[in-house]
This record gives C-alpha cells, structure tokens and sequence, in this order.
C-alpha cells in the first residue's frame, strides 16, 4: 500500500510532458498538478492526527486506499486539466492521511523493532520514487485502447482496490495492537510531547529544506554548472532517488540499536559535507559518488527521525505527536525549492546557493550539539530498546 500511496503523489512529475502535449497547457498549468499533488501531501496531516483520536489506525488507512483509487479513477475520466487537478489533489489527500496513520501503526506492529519496521515501510515509498518515470515509460511503450496515461491510473486504481481489500481482510483476522485506544487527547500531546517534536522539527527541517531545493534542481543544476547533458541529467537525478533506497532499511536497523540524536546529527553533519563537496568536485565520476553519497544519507534521516519520535512517545501521545512532527515538518521541506530559486534568480550562482544553503545548515547543527552536548535536549528512548 505505501508503494502504491506514494507512487500515487510522485507519478504526476514524468507525466508532466505529455499532459502539457495532449491539453496544449502552458508549463505553469501542467506543473500545478505536481503542486497539488505535494499539497495534497502535507494537507491533511494534522487533522488525521485528530481523527487518529477518534478512529482505529487501520480504518484511516483503508480510507486511504479507497480515497487513492477513487482519485485516480478519476484522473483516469480526464477531459481536461481541471478535472486532472481535483485527481492529483485527492491521490496527495490519500498519501496525507495514510502515512500519518501507517507509520504508528507500523511502530506499534513491531514494538522491539521499530526502526527496522519503519525502514522496511519506508524502502518500499522510495521504491515507487524510482520506478514512477519507468512506469511512466513502460505504459507509453505500449499501444492501449485508451491513452497510456489513462490506463496507467486505472492500472494504479485497481491495485489501490485490491491493496486495500487485502489489508482489510488481513486487519480482521489479525490481533491489532490496542495502543492506540489511548491516544484520545490531540492537544494534550501537543502540550505533554512539544520539547520532542520540536527537537525533531528542527534536526531535519533544516536539512531537508535544503534536500527540497537540490533535488529540484538538481537536472539544471547539473546542465548549467556541471556541463552535463538533459537526458544524463535526469539519469543521475534518478540515481540519487535510488540511492535512497537502502538507506531506509540499512538506517532504520541502526536506529534500533543507537543513540537517536547522535546519529540524526551525525546524518545532518554528513549531508552539509555531501553539498559542500558538490560544489567542490569535478568530472563525472566524483559527481556520480557525491550523488550516490548524498542520495543514501539525506534518506537516512526519515527513518532515523521517524523512529525517533515513535519510539520515544508514549502510547497515548503517539500519533497526534507524530502528526504534529509530519505537519510541522512537511511545509518547512516544501519552501526549499522557492528558496533556491529566489536566491538563483537574485544573482546567486548555484555554487554559492548551495554554500550559503550548506552553512545555514552548520549554524544550526552547531546549536543542536551544544544544546545536546548540555543536556538540554530530549534524547528519547534509547536505541536499545528490547525491554
């Protein structure tokens, strides 16, 4: 279901081409739909924190498979952009609710292993990050009755229907664990667990605000600085998503065996050197490994503060902590790109961009050592948590 949910918000940005050809759209009318997708995204958080207080984890979750195939069977109908916009808008709505809920049900599934829970879940999201533009190729390879992008979001309705079918028949016969039924209190988690969530909010906002505007950019980056070509641009954007891809589950064992905020601030620490050393390094193959590089470590950090604040909340606060965490943090992340861009087109050059983007991650890094280094910070549990 998470490669299917998340495949649903990604898959808009390689259909971005053939949607502007078929409706004779501008670049700014197709490119809203990925907009409304990541909107989508960072929508309902917060308020499926609340509903987390009323509702069972796994309800919520199979209304986000429905809301998901609903959304693109509709998409699939499209006679026009703005029917395409309520489509992208309700598949990011779908991923919204289901990660808030999924990943404290994942954590409360296997409480003596929640790290490598959390990065098994996660592996298979940036799974569907990879594969979305192959899928895309592969649908567009193939003659349909239909238009290849419309049977690929029926293809991807159906299997959000069979998805959901199976984990509601596998949610009635298995003994779900209870301790959600304790989560009844939105504001008074807010109250009892803001030092955590904040500590988390401000270790990887910075960074992945940052992460928001590389990778956006990453393609003309490589094109305009670096002296690569737009289709070898786009490969090696897509390796630095695939070298994501370990990082969850390799990550996500680590943070059940260490330290918590070390290791977050050690990941931080290690993204600032992987853009440094982006902007330092020349010829294609010290470019390829500062991407591969950078793509495994930035990627660590979502299963490493994901299970930071599940593992360290308790029952009752769990999922509306999470929720605040996710909703506080997603919007940061998305001013990442504008960000970047209003520096480029102020005269900046990337490099520069980069530097500046890179040294305001040092400052805070600085700050959170310190405050760790004097106790001042939550540690959380500890990352050997077999008690």
């Amino acid at each position: 279901m998470v490669f299917l949910v998340n495949l649903g918000r990604v898959i808009y940005a390689p259909l971005l081409e053939p949607f502007r050809t078929t409706f004779g759209a501008s670049a700014a009318a197709v490119g809203l739909l990925a907009t409304l997708a990541w909107l989508g995204a960072a929508a309902l958080q917060i308020p499926t924190g609340y509903l987390l207080t009323r509702l069972p984890r796994h309800w919520l979750i199979l209304a986000s498979g429905g809301l998901l195939a609903a959304g693109s069977a509709f998409a699939a109908t499209a006679r026009s952009l703005e029917v395409l916009y309520v489509g992208a808008l309700c598949m990011g709505i779908a991923s919204s609710a289901y990660f808030v809920a999924a990943n404290p049900l994942v954590s409360e599934l296997y409480p003596s292993r929640i790290g490598r829970a959390i990065g098994v879940h996660g592996t298979a999201s940036q799974t569907a990050a990879v594969v979305a533009p192959l899928l895309v190729g592969a649908f567009f390879a193939v003659a349909w009755p239909i238009a290849a992008w419309r049977a690929l979001f029926l293809a991807i309705a159906v299997a959000a229907v069979a998805s959901t079918v199976v984990l509601f028949v596998v949610a009635k016969r298995a003994t779900l664990p209870d301790a959600g039924k304790r989560d009844r209190d939105l504001l008074g988690a807010v109250r009892r667990q803001w030092p955590i969530v904040a500590t988390g909010v401000a270790v990887v906002g910075a960074a992945t605000l940052v992460w928001n505007g590389v990778f956006n950019f990453y393609v003309t980056y490589l094109v305009e600085v670096k002296g690569f070509s737009e289709g070898g641009s786009r490969a090696v954007l897509t390796l630095l998503f695939l070298a994501g891809v370990p990082a969850f589950a390799v990550t996500g064992w680590i943070a059940d065996r260490v330290r918590f905020l070390p290791l977050l601030l050690a990941i931080v620490g290690a993204f600032l050197c992987a853009v440094l050393a982006l902007t330092i390094v020349e010829g294609t193959a010290a470019i390829l490994a500062v991407t591969v590089l950078m793509g495994y470590i930035i990627h660590s950090i979502f299963p490493a503060s994901d299970t930071y604040i599940l593992a360290s909340v308790p029952d009752e606060n769990r999922a509306s902590a999470y929720a605040l965490f996710s909703g506080v943090m997603m919007p940061i992340q998305a001013t990442g790109s504008a960000i970047l861009g209003a520096m480029i087109d102020a005269g900046i050059s990337f490099d520069n961009s980069f530097r500046l983007l890179a040294a305001g991650i040092g400052a805070v890094l600085v700050v959170l050592v310190v405050l760790t280094a004097a106790g001042r910070l939550p540690t959380g549990a500890n990352g050997n948590r077999r008690q």
